[in-house]
């Protein structure tokens, strides 16, 4: 049995949590609080953050999000969420980049370290600036998507794979808090509400958060 520590509004532990679902692995989940510096946890995980795949049988602790999508790609290759060429791994890897590293700098990481750990966790002093520099820097990334999804069927090509998977991750910890300007962008909310309806979603869309509702249409496959 698989094992992932995971925290809510972490985008690299929902996308852990999809690509194990569309491979129909079985796993148990693990609450990390990462900010409380849990000894036994660092003892995993020197780096103290999350996700962190521990996979008993084979006696492995595999830590972070690139290292666990490698395994679990190569571990469980069927369906395959990389590409059949190396042209199309090649380009999947790119927009997992983009979206894990441009978008997590860019948007991810602002909001929920404004919204969540500042302002619902009361560890520091919201700054209304960057929840508004983030706010604009999702509608171009909304744009790229859209630019996408108007050229091929998923985001990398015809086939489903880990850049939808890491664009949709990233994408559903801003609309639990309906920061996703969903209705100037049609075409990835199209795009968006196809990763949603998918069965491997459906676990991310019903986390609950003591205290903090999701945004009205979170949990709506047809928004």
């Amino acid at each position: 049995m698989l094992t992932i520590y995971h925290y809510w509004f972490c985008p690299f532990s929902r996308k852990a949590r999809i690509a194990l679902q569309e491979k129909k692995v079985e796993f148990d989940l693990k609450l990390e609080l990462t900010w409380q510096r849990r000894p036994g946890f660092l003892a995993q995980n020197p780096a103290g953050n999350v996700p962190v795949l521990v996979d008993e049988e084979a006696n492995l602790r595999i830590c972070g999000p690139y290292a666990i999508t490698e395994y679990i790609e190569e571990q469980y290759p069927t369906p395959d969420l990389i590409g059949e060429s190396i042209t199309d791994r090649a380009e999947t890897r790119r927009l997992v980049e983009w979206f894990d590293d441009k978008f997590h700098r860019e948007v991810t990481s602002l909001i929920i370290n404004e919204k969540i750990m500042k302002s619902f966790l009361k560890r520091g002093n919201p700054e209304a600036a960057n929840i508004r520099y983030a706010g604009q820097n999702i509608k171009h990334h909304l744009k790229y998507i859209e630019y996408l999804t108007d050229r091929r069927n998923w985001l990398a090509g015809d086939d489903f794979t880990f850049a939808d998977i890491s664009a949709a991750a990233h994408l559903s910890c801003v609309d639990y808090l309906g920061d996703v300007p969903w209705q100037n962008f049609e075409k990835a909310k199209d795009w968006y509400a196809r990763v949603k309806s998918r069965p491997s979603f459906q676990a991310i869309l019903q986390d609950k958060i003591a205290g903090l509702a999701p945004a009205a249409h979170y949990r709506d496959l047809d928004f």
